[in-house]
C-alpha cells in the first residue's frame, strides 16, 4: 500500500541537519579534548560514566565501548548513585558525566560528594557556562545548531553529536594504548572476532578414539569401515611407530572406484596419498580454514612435532565452531 506522506523527504532533512551538527563538532576537538584523553589514559582507576535520560543511553554505550577497547569503565545511573551506588566510585576513578543542558539535578547533587572524594570529573555538555561545566576538571562542549526534531524538543542532533564525541574519545584512547585486534578478542571471546582470533584447532578437533586410524596393511574395505565409523570422511594411515605415512579420503575412494580397484584384496598403502596436508593442533582455527580452502581439501590430520597424529577435523567442524 502506497503512502501519500513524504517520509523520505523528512528523513533526508533529518540526515542533513545531523550532518551539519557533526560538521560543527570538529571545533570541539581541542585542548580540552586532549586533556580529557590524557587524564583517562594516565588514570590508575576506572572511568565511571553517568548520565540520565537520553544522555544516559549514550553514556551506557560509551562505558561499553571504553571497556571493550582497553579502558576499564562502567556506567552508574546518577539516581542510583545517590542511593548507595556511589560506593562503587573510588578516589582513583574518573567520573565522565553527560548532560545536554549541563544542569541535570540528579548529577549535580552528587558532585559535592565526588569533590570530597577527590574524584576528578570530565563533563560533556552543550553549554560551557553550565554548572556541570564549571564544576568539572575538564569540560568537553558539544553544541549543535539545532535538533532534527522540528519542535526542537526531542534530543536528536545533540545525542548524535554526543555519541560521536564519545566514540572519538574511545578510539583516541584505543590508538594511544596501542590496543590490538588480539586485545579486543580477549574481551569478546564469545563473538565472531573472538572465535577467529582465539580459537585453535585443538579446541575443536576430534581426539583419542575419535581419530580414524589404520595401518598400511589394512585392506581398503576395512579402512572404509573405519572412515564410516568415525564420520570424518577420511582416515590416517600410520606405521608401527605411530608416525603418519598417508591419508585416504572419500575423494580417494571415488577415484579408485573409477579405476575398478578391488577393495577387498587391495591394501590401503597402494591407494593412499603418501603426502597428506597436515597441521599443528596449535594453529588458529581461521588459519585452518584458509589452509583447507587453499589446498581444496575437506579434512585435516593434526600432528605432534614427532609426526604422530593426535587429532582430526573436517570442514563441518569448522563451520560448527563459527569461524566461517
Amino acid at each position: 500500500m502506497s503512502s501519500t506522506f513524504d517520509y523520505c523527504s523528512i528523513a533526508k532533512r533529518v540526515l542533513k541537519t545531523e550532518m551539519a551538527a557533526l560538521e560543527q563538532l570538529k571545533q570541539y576537538f581541542n585542548s580540552s579534548f586532549i586533556k580529557a584523553c590524557d587524564m583517562i589514559l594516565s588514570n590508575q582507576g576506572k572511568v565511571v560514566v553517568m548520565g540520565i535520560g537520553k544522555s544516559g543511553h549514550i553514556g551506557k554505550k560509551l562505558a561499553s565501548t571504553l571497556a571493550s577497547t582497553g579502558t576499564s569503565a562502567f556506567f552508574v545511573h546518577p539516581g542510583e548513585a545517590a542511593h548507595g551506588d556511589l560506593g562503587m566510585v573510588d578516589s582513583k576513578d574518573i567520573v565522565l558525566a553527560l548532560s545536554n543542558s549541563g544542569e541535570s539535578s540528579e548529577i549535580l547533587s552528587i558532585f559535592p560528594v565526588l569533590k570530597r572524594l577527590n574524584v576528578r570529573i570530565i563533563s560533556i555538555t552543550s553549554k560551557s557556562c553550565s554548572n556541570m561545566a564549571k564544576l568539572s576538571d575538564v569540560h568537553l562542549q558539544v553544541s549543535v545548531p539545532k535538533e532534527a526534531c522540528p519542535l526542537g524538543l526531542a534530543p536528536t542532533s545533540s545525542t548524535t553529536a554526543t555519541l560521536v564525541m564519545s566514540d572519538a574519545i574511545a578510539v583516541a584512547l584505543l590508538e594511544a594504548r596501542g590496543f590490538t585486534a588480539n586485545d579486543f578478542a580477549l574481551s569478546h571471546p564469545g563473538g565472531m572476532l573472538g572465535r577467529k582470533l582465539l580459537l585453535r584447532l585443538c579446541d575443536i578437533m576430534h581426539a583419542g578414539e575419535q581419530v580414524p586410524v589404520v595401518t598400511p596393511e589394512t585392506f581398503i574395505r576395512e579402512a572404509l569401515v573405519e572412515i564410516s565409523k568415525k564420520g570424518l570422511g577420511m582416515t590416517a594411515i600410520v606405521d608401527k611407530k605411530e608416525n603418519l605415512v598417508g591419508i585416504f579420503t572419500d575423494g580417494d575412494l571415488r577415484r579408485i572406484l573409477d579405476k575398478r580397484i578391488n577393495i577387498h584384496s587391495t591394501t590401503i598403502d597402494v591407494v593412499m596419498n603418501p603426502k597428506p596436508i597436515t597441521a599443528s593442533p596449535n594453529m588458529l582455527a581461521v588459519e585452518g580454514v584458509n589452509l583447507m580452502q587453499k589446498k581444496n581439501i575437506n579434512g585435516l590430520i593434526l600432528c605432534n612435532d614427532d609426526g604422530s597424529p593426535i587429532g582430526a577435523l573436517n570442514m563441518h567442524d569448522l563451520l560448527k565452531s563459527g569461524v566461517m
